[in-house]
């Protein structure tokens, strides 16, 4: 197989397509119905009509925290942008940190809002923070921080993000960024799609920021995978037997689901997992778990195009994304969807 090359991945997208805001209703999007013969414009309820009866969809029940904090330099006074990367326990985190000079070990940050962070090293893009006042690094985010928003909404977060940048189920505090892809579901929805039979499962992906860092060389097998914190849990693994058993489909709400199932699945079965991973799905991945994907419209050269792409299937995928550039399709975080099934020949099961 030829190497996956990084400008296999590009397209061509106006800036003003990149959408800003979210649609008005959570199911008020757009959806791009992506077949063998080729692509359906539709809405989200129309998965009403793509899942069947006894189809399990699983979810990502991860909640985005309020992650991006703004301050200065205790003493020089420089101004200072924190974006959490993780919380490692209640007053440790790694972090990205912005200010016009990198902040050394021992500086403390005077966060905007009441706080006081430490900086107690540095490994690679990341610095390692320290809680320094009296709170914990969960209390100083509920109170200082601000949603974080993609570098690609060229806006500072409003009230609005608070509710339609989480899904609705969104549970376990961790991410920094959110699986989209649940943004378009609400509640009633999921309750429709309950009532025609379809069943559901959650795992745990916590997205780092680390989803948007670009892809810098020309070979992706050269590309250096981040980390994420993952838990598929063993009721988990048992309703995806059970949906195998009963002849339905794992459908898999986002790229973070698909992630965190074929990490799980890694060894060759469907186990669970609690841990790290930095498995990275590009072209020429076995799935072993994942037939059908509800995904967002991805960056160009990035990781989760790749994944996409993967499964189902370059060419296809490719031309749904110029479908979707001509079609005027909004894209990213708060962009439309698309809906496609595993290409044949992608899986292992």
């Amino acid at each position: 197989m030829r190497a996956v090359q990084l400008a296999d991945f590009d397209y061509n997208l106006p800036p003003d397509r990149i959408a800003q805001y979210p649609a008005t209703e959570r199911t008020a999007a757009r959806l791009l119905v992506v077949e063998a013969a080729g692509c359906r414009d539709a809405r989200i309820p129309h998965l009403a009509a793509l899942l069947r009866p006894g189809d399990l969809v699983v979810i990502n029940d991860t909640r985005v925290i309020p992650a991006r904090l703004h301050g200065r330099k205790a003493g020089s006074g420089g101004l200072v942008e924190i974006l959490i990367e993780r919380l490692v326990d209640e007053h440790h985190a790694w972090a990205h940190v912005r200010a016009s000079k990198a902040p050394k070990a021992g500086t403390d940050i005077e966060v905007d809002g009441g706080g006081r962070l430490r900086v107690l090293g540095r490994d690679g893009a990341l610095f390692r923070l320290a809680s320094a006042g009296g709170d914990g690094l969960a209390a100083l985010l509920e109170r200082c921080g601000h949603v974080p928003l993609p570098p690609y909404i060229e806006r500072a977060d409003e009230t609005l993000d608070s509710e339609r940048y989480q899904t609705v189920w969104a549970e376990r505090p961790g991410a920094v960024a959110a699986p989209t892809a649940g943004l378009h579901l609400d509640q009633a929805l999921l309750d429709a799609l309950a009532a025609q039979g379809v069943e559901f499962a959650r795992v745990t992906l916590h997205v780092g920021a680390g989803t948007f860092q670009p892809v810098r060389v020309a070979n992706a097998a050269d590309h250096v995978m981040h980390a994420e914190r993952v838990s598929v849990d063993a009721r988990t693994c048992e309703a995806v037997a059970a949906a195998r058993a009963r002849g339905g489909r794992v459908v898999a709400i986002g790229t973070t689901v698909v992630r965190a199932l074929e990490s799980a699945a890694a060894a060759g079965s469907l186990a669970p997992l609690d841990g790290e991973t930095r498995l990275f799905i590009r072209p020429g991945h076995v799935f072993r778990v994942v037939d059908a994907l509800l995904t967002n419209f991805h960056l160009p050269r990035s990781t989760l195009l790749m994944l996409v792409a993967a499964f189902g299937g370059h060419a296809r995928v490719m031309a749904a994304y110029r479908h979707a550039v001509a079609a005027g399709y909004r894209f990213f975080s708060y962009g439309d969807a698309m809906w496609l099934e595993r290409a044949a020949g992608v899986s292992g099961s």
